[in-house]
């Protein structure tokens, strides 16, 4: 969710189970209050807040600690989500996610996990040999600074290109729990909207496993297909702790009930 989304939360929290837990972004045009305040209902309302930090955002180490005396005030520094942020160059101290997890300030603030990133299909402006990497070392940073971690992937609609990340993942040593990514119930013309932004694979082959009309803009798609292929093939001595992170392209409330319904049909 963003900061503006505290009412649409709201309609959706009756097909929440308690102790969801739910990401709040680190946008551009929302500021700190915005951001606190939606962190702040997710707790309330019974859920884990997950709060991103934006590294290249941060123009200081000051305005770092503002935000995580804020989010502990409100209760909401248990879990936090630490990525690099879009701005192609830093606005302060910070290069990229592995130097906030290197600062040793989210400790003192009671960040108990921090959850970074990965890319299942790369990244339309980083290599691959970067990302790797990049993983490598957040997840040995994390073990220096004893905090537990989680890798949160980029969302696709490929079942074997995420089923190779996730066993290349292990191959490389990284054994924090996975969260795929999974785009909720959604129209196709969005979808494949952020597929382009995101340089997310969508072949004429790759949609119709999933269950996208390249023809038919105007339709809705959901993860069903896509999640059924996943665990046909996923092994735990191959692919380890995997879960799922669901984004909410179609809303709140859209992705909250198809995932109640999912659950109550795949048990």
């Amino acid at each position: 969710m963003t900061g503006k989304d505290v009412e649409k939360l709201d309609e959706a929290r009756s097909a929440l189970p308690a102790g969801t837990r739910i990401n709040v972004t680190y946008l551009a045009n929302e500021d700190l209050p915005m951001r606190v305040a939606a962190s702040a209902a997710v707790k309330d309302w019974g859920f884990v807040p997950v709060p991103h930090v934006s590294a290249r955002r941060l123009a200081s180490q000051a305005q770092l600690e503002e935000f995580l005396t804020e989010l502990q005030r409100v209760g909401a520094t248990e879990e936090l989500f630490v990525v690099g942020g879009d701005p192609a160059t830093p606005e302060g101290p910070y290069e990229d996610s592995l130097a906030v997890i290197r600062s040793g300030l989210l400790q003192r603030y009671g960040v108990q996990r921090v959850s970074v990133s990965g890319y299942p299909e790369g990244h339309p402006d980083i290599g691959d040999p970067v990302l790797w990497q990049a993983l490598e070392g957040k997840h040995a940073a994390l073990r220096e600074q004893q905090l537990p971690g989680t890798v949160i992937t980029q969302f696709g609609f490929d079942a074997d290109a995420v089923l190779t990340y996730l066993a290349a993942v292990r191959a490389r040593g990284v054994d924090l729990p996975v969260r795929v990514g999974v785009p909720g119930p959604a129209g196709i013309k969005r979808l494949l909207g952020y597929a382009k932004r995101f340089g997310v694979g969508t072949s004429a082959g790759i949609a119709k496993k999933y269950g996208l009309s390249l023809t038919n803009l105007l339709g809705t798609a959901g993860p069903d297909r896509f999640l059924e292929a996943v665990a046909a093939q996923l092994d735990p001595a191959v692919h380890g702790e995997v879960k799922l992170h669901l984004y909410t392209f179609g809303g709140l409330r859209a992705t909250a009930e198809w995932a109640q319904q999912f659950r109550a049909t795949h048990p």
